[in-house]
């Protein structure tokens, strides 16, 4: 007969190999559930963040960051006439080749996501000194002619950005405003705007500048 220590040994074995697959398995269930939530976060047609989840991200970038933290704005100019004269299939395609370059561009020092329609947004961390070469390199970019099936389509963006050492805050919607204005005022230019202290007096509704779409003139910041 087997010594009482033997027993409790081969017992042992036995209730951590029997435990081993339910760990496993229940690991996997969780995996698969974050990969649902992290799905459900995202934009369907661009892969990116939708708001909430881009926000948490930003968030941590430029309180980990500070100074070095770059939030930028940035509309896909005249979409309505891409919709309406190359169809809707093309839109969608610009928007989600616009999502692929400004994922690019901030590669993995960022965060990218999707706001809403033709808008998006992007908070990285990058060296001061480097800050205007790379918004440039991102306009040259995302001003690049999509390729719909053969046929080249034009895009035209605005680009707007905010930097806390400018602003004087590292509060993610004070920066958001700031750099909203500045794209506003380089609208149409093709050239990206790095916000100054100018631009955050300029009036806002709703955490937006006024005038944009979905502000209203009855609740002011």
């Amino acid at each position: 007969m087997p010594a009482p220590s033997l027993l409790r040994r081969r017992s042992r074995r036995l209730v951590i190999a029997a435990a081993v697959p339910l760990a496993l398995a229940a690991l996997a269930d969780d995996v698969r559930v974050r990969r649902r939530l992290d799905a459900a976060r995202r934009d369907p047609l661009t892969g990116l963040h939708l708001r909430d989840g881009y926000t948490s991200r930003a968030r941590q970038i430029v309180g980990r960051h500070r100074t070095d933290g770059l939030v930028v704005l940035v509309d896909v100019d005249h979409f309505k006439q891409i919709n309406d004269t190359h169809g809707h299939a093309a839109g969608d395609r610009v928007l989600a080749v616009t999502a692929q370059r400004l994922t690019d561009w901030a590669g993995s020092r960022g965060a990218v996501g999707r706001l809403g329609g033709d808008e998006f947004a992007a908070t990285v961390w990058i060296d001061l000194a480097r800050r205007r070469v790379l918004l440039d390199q991102l306009a040259a970019a995302l001003a690049q002619p999509v390729d719909i099936g053969g046929r080249l389509v034009d895009v035209a963006v605005s680009i707007g950005a905010a930097t806390p050492d400018i602003v004087g805050t590292t509060d993610l919607s004070s920066l958001q405003r700031t750099a909203d204005a500045a794209m506003y005022a380089g609208k149409h230019t093709g050239l990206p705007v790095l916000a100054d202290r100018a631009h955050t007096a300029m009036p806002s509704v709703n955490g937006r500048r006024a005038g944009r779409p979905g502000t209203s003139l009855g609740v002011a910041l």
